[in-house]
């Protein structure tokens, strides 16, 4: 693996796009400072330019110059969470550029808990920008074939660290306001945020901020997703065949980070059975499934969205 780093790194210093593992889901990294290297990322995954990219670095204090200031909100997550699946929009720093961040003065950092791109970031030397490494709006890549499928050639290298631990992409929480808010659900809910602000953290699905993944439609398979109660799935699996769908069916296991771990994997798998049209269920409605609720509800909105495909 220490051969796979330093090939990383080679590329990414030349400017170049590199998938890398994090704990969460596998990310197209590059160059924050490099224009080029940043207007290819958006170029690959078809990311609208207003769409701002997370900023992972080795550790909090590799952050400095690309924040304004380490708050000490921002500490305080830092110290609990950090490294680890939680993204923190706060104000953005003058090394931080404008292409990166949507054109806002705020930017989503991150310090990823996955050895190998802990490895890569600290050789590295400087924080990367790495948004999930497929084409935009569709199914994060939880593995290195996930990758090379999506993106095939279009990337420079993809660096192999086995499946994704979490599954879905990190926990987004907003810091820039008076009070601290969940822009996406992740695996660290709100009230373990709070317990470490020592203040109330709301979920809100939408502001004054945007957010890498808060789009209403977003993480959709090519097949569409319908979502129905638990008693009524067969009757609209019925309905979708009648239509001339071959229908197939999201079943996730019960405990909620198994479900959240599984998840991709799953809808890539009913994808690649060929199915028109999957239904699913939501888990019930609680923080711990919060995460796998928000991305059936986003790939359901983007089937609608496309009307029956």
């Amino acid at each position: 693996m220490d051969d796979d780093v330093a090939r990383a790194v080679g590329v990414l210093r030349a400017g170049g796009v590199v998938a890398i593992p994090t704990e969460t889901v596998y990310g197209l990294a590059a160059d924050v400072t490099n224009p080029r290297a940043i207007a290819r990322v958006y170029a690959i995954k078809g990311r609208p330019a207003d769409h701002p990219l997370i900023v992972h670095g080795a550790s909090a204090d590799a952050l400095n110059g690309f924040v304004a200031e380490i708050t000490p909100a921002l500490r305080a997550l830092a110290t609990r969470f950090w490294p680890g699946p939680l993204t923190a929009v706060v104000r953005r720093g003058p090394r931080t550029p404008l292409t990166v961040t949507g054109g806002q003065d705020t930017v989503a950092v991150r310090v990823p808990s996955h050895p190998v791109a802990h490895a890569i970031l600290s050789a590295f030397g400087g924080p990367l920008a790495a948004p999930s490494a497929n084409r935009f709006g569709a199914v994060s890549p939880t593995n290195a074939g996930h990758v090379r499928a999506d993106l095939g050639e279009d990337v420079d290298l993809v660096v192999d660290g086995g499946s994704a631990e979490i599954g879905v992409e990190s926990t987004i929480v907003d810091l820039t306001s008076d009070v601290p808010a969940v822009l996406r659900a992740g695996a660290i809910g709100p009230s373990a945020l709070g317990d470490a602000l020592g203040v109330p953290v709301v979920a809100r699905a939408a502001g004054t901020v945007r957010a890498p993944g808060t789009l209403r439609a977003h993480y959709a398979p090519r097949a569409r997703v319908v979502l129905a109660r638990e008693d009524e799935r067969e009757r609209v699996g019925r309905a979708l065949a009648e239509r001339g769908a071959r229908v197939g069916t999201l079943t996730l296991p019960g405990d909620p980070a198994t479900a959240a771990r599984s998840l991709y994997a799953t809808l890539r798998a009913l994808d690649a059975a060929g199915y028109d049209a999957i239904v699913a269920t939501l888990p019930p409605d609680t923080e711990a499934n919060a995460a796998v609720r928000d991305r059936l509800t986003r790939a359901a909105a983007a089937s609608a969205s496309l009307g029956n495909r």
